[in-house]
């Protein structure tokens, strides 16, 4: 019974983290103390945050190194403009479409997720690495020559130039290859970022609680002897990874509808993406659902709070993580926070009380 309520306990400071977050990001917008630049990055802080606790998924909870991450996040961030695009003078309600694109979007990722899990997921450790990293490079070099098009007879696409559509004078271009999608409706907000990132948490937290979260913990902890105890390896593991890729997904929604134009390049969905939210869940703690939400978040705003120190900005950003993961890892400084950390002080003033 301790153990649930310390569970509960730790799930609600989760969640409380996030919603006081909110409230303040919101009374400094309303109050007009919240810059511009920094108002433009609370839907990044979102879409990056839902990223790394879903890698977290894979990583932490699954024990399966991913470097393909942000292939899962092109394909639901395309399938979602796309799908926007298409729709866009439909007539139908904004809130109503984007949500159906968030969910398209889980979803085709999700698929992506169990096609490139079924023979990957057989592999382990630098080997899985090595695929889901090729995985991420093909899905954006597979969206850079991709060209969709819609006119009266329907929807075109090729793989070749836009004039092989062979659009009719009624038809445009929506998928341009290299230029991606251009004017996909801007219909990211920070509260929808926000009412994403508590359902994506209360879903993983609950996954890990549950019955099959339980199973791939025991995966990840010794495969043979949970094979032993029939629990079916591929099925558990190609579960969480297909739900980590579905809510990569998501987070790719979230981030196409905050662009006015999106594009696959190597910095949007490339392996620089796929190591950034790598960091974020390392720096957080593998399988540390809170610590990857509060990491993403530092290291999103982190870059920007150092912008006035001009050539330096990134030297310092690295001395910082490196600073960081230093006091969250070394067994030293772990020692020393543990010795003079509030909660033994508290238990040694108890433990005098009682000799008193």
């Amino acid at each position: 019974m301790k153990n649930m309520s310390k569970q509960l306990k730790s799930n609600l400071i989760t969640y409380g983290i996030v919603i006081v977050f909110y409230l303040l990001m919101m009374i400094l917008k309303g109050t007009g103390n919240l810059s511009s630049l920094y108002r433009g990055l609370l839907v990044p802080i979102c879409v990056y945050t839902i990223m790394a606790v879903s890698l977290n998924l894979t990583v932490g909870i699954l024990g399966e190194l991913s470097l393909g991450h942000a292939g899962f996040m092109c394909v639901g961030a395309f399938t979602s403009a796309l799908f926007s695009m298409l729709l866009r003078d439909s007539g139908m309600n904004s809130i109503v479409r984007f949500i159906i694109a968030i969910l398209l979007g889980a979803l085709v990722a999700a698929l992506a997720g169990v096609i490139i899990g079924i023979p990957v997921l057989r592999l382990k450790g630098d080997y899985l690495a090595i695929v889901t990293l090729a995985f991420g490079e093909i899905i954006k070099n597979v969206v850079n020559v991709l060209y969709v098009g819609r006119d009266s007879n329907g929807v075109h696409v090729s793989f070749k130039d836009a004039a092989s559509l062979n659009l009719l004078p009624d038809g445009e271009v929506i998928v341009k290859g290299p230029q991606g999608i251009t004017g996909t409706p801007n219909d990211s907000t920070f509260t929808i970022g926000i009412i994403m990132l508590i359902i994506v948490l209360f879903v993983v937290i609950n996954f890990v609680n549950s019955r099959s979260g339980r199973a791939v913990m025991a995966i990840r902890d010794n495969r043979i002897a949970a094979e032993s105890v029939g629990i079916n390896i591929s099925k558990f593991k190609l579960m969480a990874f297909a739900i980590s890729a579905s809510m990569a997904g998501a987070a790719g929604a979230l981030y196409a509808h905050n662009l006015a134009t999106l594009n696959a390049l190597p910095k949007n969905f490339g392996y620089n993406m796929s190591i950034m939210i790598l960091v974020y869940v390392v720096l957080g703690g593998i399988g540390n659902i809170r610590g990857s939400v509060i990491a993403a978040t530092i290291l999103t705003v982190l870059p920007e709070l150092l912008r006035g120190f001009s050539d330096y900005r990134m030297l310092i950003y690295s001395v910082v993580l490196i600073a960081l993961m230093l006091f969250n890892w070394s067994p030293k400084i772990l020692d020393f926070r543990s010795k003079y950390s509030v909660k033994n002080w508290i238990s040694k003033k108890r433990d005098n009380k009682e000799e008193v």
